[in-house]
């Protein structure tokens, strides 16, 4: 699964791709996020506010408090979605309230075993800045954010054959951010591979 990924484009540039001033955004913590994201750090989202598109940030994983083994609780922090049908995330998916677009220009996964992984880093050469679709929910911990996953293509099988990021079509988002449960889930499909490149 997806647990690194990059930003590196500067703010201004992710407005812009979004097509909004960078007067539109939402109060946000300092710093603003580092261009390497990793789980339970802050990175930048796109969602809709009165029914406007706003630059935030939040953090990455969604809190699930849980029982562990020996029955005290702990705190697994989800990064990425894959079962839609799962109550947890059923809900949310169901509100366009809680959806939002990632902003992304590289992600990375492993091949390998442990002490000897190797990085593998994916993007779109026609985009310099694409798009996951994303999740959102508020937590105890404050604003929180995930994004979906689905079935690899053919590119990224060979190096994870269990999952991939739902990388959004630009005539899509808004089919994300408003439509209907059903057909905004029937977009966790994979992105074809012609369009992307490994490093």
């Amino acid at each position: 699964m997806c647990n690194r990924y990059r930003v590196s484009a500067k703010q201004i540039e992710v407005a812009k791709r979004y097509g909004f001033h960078l007067g539109k955004l939402m109060p946000q913590p300092e710093p603003l996020p580092p261009p390497e994201l990793f789980p339970k750090r802050p990175g930048w989202i796109v969602r809709k506010a009165d029914g406007e598109l706003v630059l935030d940030v939040m953090k990455w994983g969604i809190p699930r408090h849980m029982k562990g083994k020996s029955g005290k609780p702990i705190v697994n922090y989800v990064t990425n979605v894959r079962n839609l049908d799962s109550p947890f995330w059923k809900s949310t998916i169901a509100n366009p309230h809680y959806r939002c677009l990632v902003p992304v220009t590289e992600f990375c996964e492993w091949s390998g075993e442990k002490g000897s992984k190797a990085e593998h880093w994916f993007s779109l050469p026609g985009s310099p800045i694409f798009t996951f679709a994303g999740i959102w929910r508020p937590t105890v911990d404050g604003n929180c954010y995930a994004f979906l996953t689905c079935e690899p293509n053919p590119l990224v099988a060979p190096i994870h054959e269990k999952a991939m990021p739902v990388i959004l079509h630009e005539e899509d988002y808004d089919r994300w951010l408003d439509g209907e449960a059903h057909d905004a889930c029937s977009l966790a499909a994979p992105f074809p591979s012609q369009l992307m490149k490994v490093v």
